[in-house]
């Protein structure tokens, strides 16, 4: 084509791009949104337009996944997916074909570029759906003037059980769930703008098993900038899976199926039901279950994620970690028979199992009465379990970014459960609260004033990371990037404030021990 045709080929590239914006823009007032994968048909609820099971892959049993493209096609998106197999089974019909996300909009324009939250559930790497009623993106689309986008993987041994050394047929399966998850952010580069999202700001943001899963991809080479900033929220991933240990896992999980490891082709047709039945199997290592999670395969990951240090891949991404006041009051109930009639003679003999590092329970106990000679038996054992457990994962990677002179931000929630005030500020309590989610069920945050503006402070936050890489609000005192001198961290509670080094005596008490990442 020449100049005088009267059209420069620039001319027709942006013409070209004008009739697509033009027809997404349509086919959103009409019902659909229409993206190179197909048009999506969701529904208005409230003002957001939800799309639900929106499938991005598809996956042979232990294999990496394949993307799905159905161009032209108008697919339902009413209904969610289907929920990974697990043996957790609140949330919904469960089956290996589970690669399917959501996505709730305010405006789906291609010309409205709004931040992109994509929010990974919890769960470890074992439990866990998009479909809880937790984090449904509805509110929080509405009021941040996001786009959300929740997602299901592959979990367990489905998505995590080690065959490699086993059988070079499955060279993969230690870490198809990570596989999945950055299957799932290509879907959103190359779609999220039909949804009026911007692909070139996208935030990962995770709970729990989430958080440590958002950890893993950043030592990931193929998760290479397909992610922006990043928030965990009490999850951690020091250190992945070494390849020795989970061949061991695998041993003792393909035992309890009743598998010979010498030929696997039998774990192709097995039913899913026995699968997840065999989940029970004793871990080698740990003890309890039988622990999956991602693994030092040194192919798909080739570095622990925040050993020895954080990983240089992912030093550009602004980071946001936080963690709750009272951890384990979520995982160890105040009714369970390891912390009810605690006394000063058998505390540190419940204590030992419950801290997860290889330390002398009596000394531990000790140094806390001697520090906190008010604290009850109770207190005790929830504050150094919280501290040496669940904590320790967040401290090691704040300090990493900070050594690296790279941005991460601290906060932790101190609001309680206002439903069963002896959980205090338990683990996943923050998930209602970013959400905004504050009368689903399960949540225990309730909905009063105090509740309203500790979840306003949160969200507004974790919207302002999303478009702008920096938590910092109009309705917060100022928040400084996390440093090793004065240890910033926002205490996020119905009145937010900064504290410097929180728990500083605990940090260092747990500090003067080796961190084994459970799992590793």
């Amino acid at each position: 084509m020449s100049a005088g045709d009267g059209i420069s080929r620039r001319g027709l590239i942006g013409a070209g791009a004008a009739l697509i914006l033009a027809g997404s823009a349509q086919a959103a007032r009409s019902g659909g949104v229409r993206t190179s994968s197909g048009v999506f048909a969701g529904s208005n609820e409230g003002g957001v337009l939800a799309f639900r099971g929106i499938r991005y892959g598809t996956a042979e049993r232990f294999q990496p996944p394949r993307p799905v493209s159905r161009p032209g096609e108008t697919i339902p998106a009413q209904a969610f997916g289907p929920v990974a197999p697990q043996k957790d089974d609140r949330y919904g019909a469960q089956r290996e074909d589970c690669l399917f996300l959501n996505i709730w909009t305010a405006e789906a324009n291609p010309a409205a570029k709004k931040p992109v939250m994509l929010y990974i559930h919890g769960g470890a790497y074992s439990n866990g759906s998009s479909t809880d009623t937790l984090n449904d993106g509805q509110v929080l689309a509405a009021r941040g003037d996001v786009v959300v986008v929740t997602v299901n993987h592959r979990l367990n041994a489905f998505g995590y059980l080690y065959l490699a050394r086993l059988d070079p047929r499955f060279p993969d399966s230690g870490n198809n769930g990570q596989l999945d998850l950055i299957l799932a952010l290509k879907w959103v580069r190359d779609n999220i703008s039909a949804f009026g999202g911007d692909p070139s700001r996208v935030m990962v943001f995770g709970q729990s098993g989430g958080g440590a899963k958002i950890a893993t991809m950043m030592g990931m080479p193929a998760a290479r900038s397909l992610f922006h900033r990043a928030a965990t929220m009490s999850g951690q991933q020091v250190t992945a899976s070494g390849p020795l240990n989970a061949t061991r896992r695998a041993r003792a999980y393909l035992a309890a199926l009743g598998a010979s490891e010498k030929d696997l082709s039998a774990l192709l047709t097995m039913p899913t039901e026995k699968l997840v039945a065999a989940l029970d199997a004793t871990d080698p290592i740990l003890g309890g279950s039988v622990y999956f999670g991602p693994v030092l395969d040194m192919k798909w990951l080739v570095r622990h994620p925040f050993w020895p240090d954080a990983n240089p891949q992912s030093n550009a991404i602004p980071m946001l970690l936080g963690n709750t006041h009272d951890e384990t009051r979520a995982f160890i109930s105040p009714d369970s028979p390891r912390v009810q009639n605690l006394t000063w003679d058998n505390l540190a003999e419940r204590l030992a199992p419950e801290l997860r590092i290889d330390a002398l329970p009596e000394w531990v106990v000790a140094e806390y009465r001697g520090h906190f000679p008010e604290w009850s038996p109770a207190d005790i054992f929830y504050q150094a379990t919280t501290a040496g457990r669940s904590w320790r994962g967040q401290v090691i990677e704040a300090e990493a970014r900070a050594q690296a002179k790279t941005d991460a931000w601290v906060y932790q929630l101190d609001f309680t459960s206002r439903t069963d005030p002896r959980r205090g500020a338990y683990h996943s309590l923050d998930i209602a609260l970013v959400f905004g989610t504050l009368d689903a069920k399960g949540s225990q945050t309730g909905t009063a004033a105090d509740s309203r503006a500790a979840s306003a402070a949160m969200q507004e936050s974790f919207v302002a990371f999303a478009r702008t890489g920096n938590p910092s609000h109009a309705g917060l005192a100022d928040w400084p990037v996390y440093d090793l001198i004065h240890r910033p961290t926002m205490i996020f509670d119905a009145r937010s404030h900064i504290e410097n080094d929180p728990r500083k005596w605990q940090r260092e008490l747990f500090a003067r021990i080796p961190y084994i990442q459970p799992g590793s």
